[in-house]
């Protein structure tokens, strides 16, 4: 992928949002490369930029005997193989400073986990690769703050940063997204302003050690967010939730994915006619 990822996100037909989407956790080449393309024919008929998401090892797990990955050099073989494949954009997640610069090899976005939002440290390693940042919002965090988040990346002379909203925890099990938060983000931030369809339904903590969700309302949240001005989606998917490695509990299954976004296509379209009153 050589385009200018700037320039890529915005080049959806009839100004269309853009989207993050694919397995929480790479858990091999097949299902890595069975997704990307599946998602990536439904995308290009509807004229949606796709970039594809998978993390290439998942550190925030809440059981120490949860499944945390591949290994590292593997997964990011195999999203660079996608990459190449299919002519997209890849992202994935980093945890620490160290991992900026290996990831960046592999991928073309480096995404910033919500808990690990406000590490200057981090920030700031990814910033300094020259990748474009995704930065998701902290769940404990007002929007308007995300500014501060994105001046340590753009302090580092990188401006290639996006922020994305995955809800703001709502008692100890549960999350909420307040629809505020999308303009209130994007006149703090000057960036692009994203909708994490999927964590922002997950039910963190339960008593089992594994988090639950509610993947009924992807469609829900997505519209209303982009109803609210967010430009772009991100979707984890799977083919089958239910045995997924990491995060079934808030994935849509990937047949979901075609229905979904066209409804979504059909939303943007509406907040773009209805913009110019």
């Amino acid at each position: 992928m050589t385009t200018d990822i700037k320039t890529y996100l915005r080049s959806g037909e009839d100004d269309n949002f853009f989207l993050l989407a694919g397995p929480c956790v790479i858990e091999g080449e097949k299902m890595a490369l069975d997704i990307a393309e599946k998602v990536m024919e439904i995308t290009s008929r509807l004229g949606i930029p796709y970039v594809f998401k998978g993390s290439y090892r998942k550190a925030n797990r809440s059981r120490i005997d949860s499944f945390t990955g591949i290994g590292d050099e593997k997964a990011l073989k195999i999203l660079e193989k996608v990459k190449h494949t299919f002519g997209i954009p890849v992202v994935t997640d980093i945890h620490l400073p160290e991992e900026a610069a290996i990831a960046a090899e592999y991928v073309d976005i480096l995404q910033i986990p919500a808990f690990l939002c406000r590490q200057t440290d981090l920030l700031v390693a990814a910033a300094k690769t020259g990748k474009f940042v995704n930065i998701k919002k902290g769940q404990f965090l007002a929007p308007d703050a995300m500014r501060y988040a994105v001046e340590k990346v753009r302090e580092t002379g990188n401006d290639n940063v996006s922020v994305t909203e995955r809800g703001t925890t709502f008692g100890y099990q549960d999350l909420i997204v307040d629809m505020r938060g999308f303009p209130e983000m994007k006149e703090a931030c000057k960036c692009p302003v994203i909708i994490d369809a999927t964590h922002s339904l997950q039910q963190p903590n339960q008593s089992s050690g594994v988090t639950g969700g509610k993947p009924t309302l992807i469609s829900t949240v997505a519209m209303s967010a982009i109803a609210a001005g967010a430009d772009g989606v991100f979707i984890e998917t799977h083919r089958n939730p239910s045995v997924a490695k990491s995060d079934g509990a808030n994935m849509l299954p990937l047949d979901d994915m075609e229905k979904v976004l066209t409804k979504l296509t059909i939303m943007r379209l509406a907040y773009n006619e209805a913009s110019k009153i």
